[in-house]
């Protein structure tokens, strides 16, 4: 199912409301999955609030007639990053990166040493992993399956 920009915009309205920003929101298999940042960290109770608030207004928007589970959760030590803003932030961070390179699929760990965005010359924005000592990859965003935050305990 496909989500309107209208209910989009009221997911964004809610979680602004509770000092958060919407990170992510996906529906797949059923389950509504909101994902929020706080800097501060997001607690039990942002969460509560913007679940509270997105039920009713899915209710209001009758938001189909099939059951589906609503999921408010914070991005985690393992955040995924989606956002442009979300490599510049992370910048200095190990990442996880898998991303389709001309042919095949790899899998990258290393330091988030850039995030460079799209430049007038047509350049695509991408990204910088320092994987060993003498190696960085240069990814660009578009050929990004998924790049995570690698926790540093």
């Amino acid at each position: 199912m496909e989500l309107s920009e209208e209910l989009m915009n009221e997911f964004r309205a809610i979680a602004e409301g509770t000092g958060c920003e919407l990170v992510d929101v996906r529906f797949q298999g059923g389950v509504l999955k909101i994902t929020l940042d706080h800097p501060d960290g997001v607690i039990l109770e942002h969460c509560q609030a913007v679940s509270r608030q997105v039920s009713a207004q899915l209710d209001v928007a009758d938001f189909g007639s099939a059951r589906y589970t609503l999921e408010v959760t914070s991005p985690g030590l393992d955040r995924q990053l989606f956002r442009p803003q979300d490599f510049e932030r992370f910048t200095g961070s190990q990442v996880k990166v898998t991303w389709r390179p001309a042919e095949g699929k790899r899998t990258d760990t290393g330091t988030l040493e850039n995030f460079l965005p799209a430049g007038d010359s047509n350049a695509a924005a991408h990204i910088e992993v320092k994987v060993g000592p003498d190696e960085t990859h240069r990814i660009p965003l578009q050929s990004i399956d998924i790049a995570r935050l690698v926790p540093e305990l």
